[in-house]
């Protein structure tokens, strides 16, 4: 998806990458590549929706790797569904995952970006962040708080010569949109 292909691309222009996932063991395909292609991208497990694994592993990339220029704030779930038919739990885990998620990593990088008066924080929404697609109530809620939270972030850290920006692709042909367009059981 966007995140693979993000980090190879990153990579392959000469950036040293810290890759974050849930499990990574899941998706072998970066670390192949990064591998295949002697790309300086290193994979870490990273659960954006618990505090202690954000925090653990920005920990770990900052002794590994050093200070975190530019942080990319990708991790992203759906849910597909009526709204009046999907479970309250449906909603929440989305708003976990692609809000909460967003906020849980930048307060863990911002502090020592803010120190150094230098760095980049790109979020990536979705044209759902500013149009509201039925039937994914849940995934179109998220965008639209993320695009809020990027313009508030913005105004925040711009003092700070932090720069923001927020990235809101269209459909992609990912495996998570090859999904939605699956009819629901």
């Amino acid at each position: 998806g966007i995140g693979l292909e993000t980090a190879l691309a990153f990579a392959r222009a000469g950036h040293t990458v810290a890759a974050t996932m849930r499990n990574p063991a899941r998706a072998p395909e970066l670390a192949s590549v990064a591998a295949r292609e002697k790309l300086p991208i290193t994979v870490y497990t990273m659960d954006v929706d618990a505090d202690a694994s954000v925090r653990e592993a920005v920990a770990r990339i900052l002794k590994e790797l050093g200070p975190i220029d530019v942080l990319i704030n990708n991790a992203g779930i759906e849910r597909v569904g009526a709204i009046e038919e999907l479970p309250l739990a449906e909603f929440r885990a989305v708003m976990e995952t692609n809000y909460f998620g967003v906020i849980r990593c930048i307060q863990a990088v911002l502090p020592a970006m803010r120190q150094r008066r230098s760095g980049s924080i790109v979020n990536v929404g979705s044209i759902a962040g500013r149009i509201a697609v039925s039937p994914q109530a849940p995934y179109t809620a998220s965008k639209f708080a993320l695009e809020a939270l990027s313009e508030c972030l913005a105004q925040e850290v711009k003092p700070f010569n932090i720069r923001t920006a927020l990235v809101e692709p269209g459909i992609i042909d990912t495996p998570m949109a090859r999904r939605t367009s699956v009819p629901q059981a």
